[in-house]
């Protein structure tokens, strides 16, 4: 039995879902939100979802009512008696809380993990996790996607002739590592400390950056202080140019001042993530028709793994 495929957006990522629903070949489904003078708000469905399967695609970005957002939806579907409900989260907000670091915190990705199932969610399709083993959080299938089907192409187009990848930290070494096999090239890995979140105290590099033209690659950049740090010190032992790949773009506080100022060549971004401004030095990359393919894959029972350049 086939069952229809029903695309709906929650209000964060909606650009993102347009494109995914034009390279799906499909309208997305009407949705309205309702917000009351205190701030509440109500989804609901302006057309059947009963008997579908229903594809929610929304970035759980703060604030945390875009998470709530997408909670309702999935909470709306079950209730209206959907076959089956994939919440497409393109950016997994809270996922750089996997563990417990330090005494007397929470584990904000597993809790995330938690709401989905119990709102009625009975797949996760998302992108670049900050953790491979959030997946684990969950108790039914994960689709883990990778930009690296988008960046790796765009990198070897820009012929660099001194190629060499970079990892902004320890944690992102196997990431840098993967593309540098896959683009035959060399590697160093900038090693930082910080006393708190977003603030970084001192920076170096492991590895030769004298005449390179380096690419830092991670899963996310957020306020750019290591990215701006990291080019400054490259350049100043040698290098001939720096750019980064990130998948998501959360750039909060003074992320676009920082990244215009910068001696960085550009920086490459995914949609997973609005852009809330413009910045001259900011490419971003669709991965919409990446998204389009494995929703196809996912509700025809395929295998999503020819998607993949490298994991």
């Amino acid at each position: 039995m086939s069952y229809q495929v029903k695309l709906f957006s929650g209000s964060c990522t909606r650009h993102l879902a347009e494109n995914i629903a034009k390279c799906y070949n499909q309208e997305l489904g009407k949705v309205s939100l309702l917000r009351f003078s205190d701030g509440e708000f109500q989804t609901s469905y302006e057309e059947t979802v009963r008997g579908s399967d229903v594809f929610i695609i929304q970035s759980t970005v703060p604030p945390t009512d875009n998470l709530f957002e997408l909670l309702l939806m999935i909470d709306a579907a079950k209730r209206a008696s959907a076959h089956q409900i994939i919440a497409v989260l393109p950016y997994f907000g809270f996922a750089r809380q996997d563990r417990k670091d330090q005494p007397r915190v929470a584990i904000g990705a597993k809790m995330v993990a938690n709401l989905l199932s119990a709102a009625g969610a009975t797949r996760i399709i998302t992108m670049d996790l900050h953790a491979d083993q959030i997946q684990g959080f969950f108790d039914f299938p994960v689709d883990h996607l990778y930009a690296s089907s988008v960046f790796l192409p765009y990198i070897q187009g820009l012929n660099l002739p001194n190629l060499t990848m970079a990892a902004p930290d320890m944690g992102g070494s196997k990431r840098a590592n993967a593309y540098a096999k896959f683009l035959k090239s060399d590697i160093v890995i900038c090693y930082k400390q910080r006393t708190k979140a977003n603030v970084v105290d001192s920076i170096t590099v492991i590895g030769e950056v004298e005449g390179k033209d380096i690419v830092l690659v991670d899963d996310l950049i957020d306020t750019g202080g290591t990215l701006t740090k990291a080019a400054d010190m490259m350049l100043d032992r040698g290098a001939n140019s720096v750019r980064a790949v990130c998948t998501h773009a959360v750039l909060s506080g003074k992320a676009y001042q920082n990244i215009e100022k910068s001696r960085i060549t550009e920086l490459v971004v995914t949609d997973t993530i609005p852009l809330k401004q413009e910045c001259s030095k900011i490419k971003v990359l669709s991965v919409a028709d990446l998204f389009a393919k494995v929703l196809h894959s996912v509700h025809n029972h395929e295998s999503i793994a020819s998607n993949f350049i490298i994991a």
